[in-house]
Order: C-alpha cells, then sequence, then structure tokens
C-alpha cells in the first residue's frame, strides 16, 4: 500500500475517532439534567407545596426543552443558621445550576451566597429577602402588608381594647421579622391595644403550641394573637381548643394550610392572610432557569396576598 494512503486512512480512523468522542461528549451533556437545589427552612407543610410548584415549573422545563429538569430539595433538619448553611455550603460544592433559598438568617449566610455567585452559581431567595445590597432576586409577597392584614383585624376584631400576644416565628428570618415588626407598628396606633408577650416558636407547629399555652396560662386575660410564620396559626388554634378558650381569644393568622383552615372552618381561628407557596416554588424555579440563559435581572417576583376567613378583611 503507497504511504499516502496509509496516511489517509489513519486520518480518517483518527477523524472517526474524534467525532465518536465528541458526538458522546454532546450525547451525555445532553442527557444531564439542570439540577435546582431548593432549600427551605426546615421539614414543613407550607414548604411542601412550595416544593410541589418548584417540582412543576422543572416539569414544564422539561416539556419546552431537550432538557430534562430536577428540584434537589434539601431541607435541614431545623430552622438555625449552622444547619442551613451546613446544606447551602454542601449545595455550592455540588456544583448545580440555581440555588433558591429561604433564608434564616440574611446576613449569616451572605458569605455563601457570594461564594456561590462567584462560582457562577444561579441563586435567588424564596419567601425572604436577601442580604442588604446584594443583588438577588427575590420571589415572596409583601410581608408588611401580610402582617397589617392580620393586626389590623385583630384589632377590629377586639374593639380596639386588650392584651394581645405576637408569635415571632424565626426571628432571624427576613420575612418573619419584617411580619413581626409591622403588627407592633399597627398595635402602636391603637392606645387600647397592649402587647404583652411575643414568643418564638421557629417555624414549628409543636413548639408554638406550646409557647402558646404557656403564654396564655401567664396572662389569663389574653384575648388575641397574631403570627408571623405558617405554623403558628395552627400551634395558637391547637392551643386555644386544648385550653377550652375557643371564642374568648381571638387569632387571625398567617398562609392557609388545610389544619388550619379547618380551625377557621370550626371557628377556633378568625381568618387568615395567606401566602402562596405553590407559586412562589414555581418562580422561584423559573427565574433560576432563566438566569441560566442570560436572561436581565429583576428584584422581586410578587406572587402576592390571598385571605380567608369567617369575615372578609382587608388593608
Amino acid at each position: 500500500m503507497p504511504v499516502h494512503s496509509r496516511w489517509s486512512r489513519a486520518r480518517s480512523l483518527g477523524s472517526s475517532c474524534v467525532v465518536a468522542l465528541l458526538m458522546g461528549s454532546f450525547a451525555e451533556a445532553a442527557a444531564r439534567p439542570l439540577r435546582f437545589v431548593m432549600i427551605p427552612k426546615l421539614p414543613h407543610p407550607w414548604f411542601e407545596l412550595v416544593r410541589d410548584g418548584a417540582d412543576a415549573a422543572a416539569r414544564m422545563i422539561s416539556a419546552q426543552t431537550t432538557t430534562p429538569a430536577v428540584v434537589d430539595y434539601r431541607p435541614p433538619a431545623r430552622s438555625e443558621l449552622t444547619s442551613q448553611a451546613e446544606i447551602l455550603q454542601a449545595a455550592i460544592r455540588s456544583r448545580p445550576n440555581g440555588i433558591t433559598i429561604d433564608l434564616v438568617d440574611a446576613e449569616g449566610l451572605r458569605p455563601l451566597l457570594e461564594q456561590a455567585r462567584r462560582q457562577g452559581i444561579a441563586v435567588n431567595v424564596f419567601d425572604s429577602e436577601p442580604p442588604n445590597k446584594l443583588p438577588l432576586t427575590s420571589i415572596g409577597n409583601d410581608y408588611c402588608l401580610q402582617a397589617r392584614i392580620a393586626s389590623e383585624r385583630l384589632v377590629q376584631l377586639l374593639g380596639g381594647q386588650g392584651e394581645v400576644a405576637i408569635m415571632q416565628g424565626v426571628p432571624t428570618a427576613p420575612n418573619h421579622a419584617i411580619r413581626a415588626r409591622c403588627h407592633r407598628q399597627v398595635f402602636d396606633g391603637h392606645p387600647g391595644i397592649r402587647v404583652v408577650a411575643s414568643p418564638i416558636d421557629n417555624d414549628n407547629i409543636s413548639t408554638a403550641e406550646e409557647q402558646a399555652r404557656a403564654t396564655m396560662g401567664a396572662y389569663p386575660g389574653l384575648r388575641g394573637w397574631v403570627v408571623s410564620d405558617a405554623g403558628g396559626g395552627i400551634g395558637v388554634g391547637r392551643a386555644i381548643t386544648a385550653l377550652g378558650k375557643k371564642g374568648k381569644v381571638q387569632v387571625v393568622a398567617l398562609d392557609d394550610l388545610p389544619e388550619l383552615l379547618q380551625l377557621i372552618d370550626a371557628g377556633v381561628v378568625d381568618s387568615t392572610a395567606a401566602t402562596k407557596p405553590f407559586s412562589q416554588g414555581y418562580w422561584a424555579v423559573i427565574s433560576l432557569w432563566q438566569q441560566g440563559l442570560a436572561a436581565p435581572s429583576i428584584e422581586r417576583i410578587d406572587t402576592g396576598i390571598s385571605v380567608q376567613g369567617r369575615a372578609q378583611i382587608g388593608p
């Protein structure tokens, strides 16, 4: 065989190998799913609804593109900074396409959020506000308005007179802190209303019940409650039922978990100003996906507030 023929055959075989390798790489890349990590505050029925929305968004992305998308849901065991920080660190090391997180402590998690951005990972926050001057998209609602709706309803129910309590949720969480502050602002505008207690439930329904029982034991004249988290109204409602205080202590809650709606139907809780968790999860994942496509940044996606109860309430 002539030398030039052997070289031609060798080049042809080499080109075929290169093409095969490239095609294999492209196929592998095409098969690799987009992975979006979701980090809530803790395991909680409200966050399961957020997860449902996130999964729906992933299915939509998969259906509209040639790339499968998945949600990697990673709840910490407790709503505390160290637990959430460990999960966020692990998520960053796993190099996902994006991370969405409901912050337990905005400033405490700032360094890790900045690290994720430096590594080119899309990041946003849901049901939260980002750390000050850190330009992350926030998916949620107007937390102060939500609190004002609830606390103004309680003032109405009490005729502007009486001792009340505020369940704080997680005090370091941006959304819970905003709600607690805005509850107080409303009550401060009514001289006949006196805030006598502000227990902490750390976004845990059982803890909320324990704290509510203790508070009503310490303040037998307490006439009403507002809360700063989704589980707070359920916990307070359980405590009122157990202590036989239905109709004697009024509750205006937040969010619309099934057990809370049952408490409203039973007349234990008056009403609720609810967020929209499914929508928050859906748009959190869509926002991360769009960041990966170099879409222009957006400061806020407001998913709104719904009001439910035995009487119509509103701002």
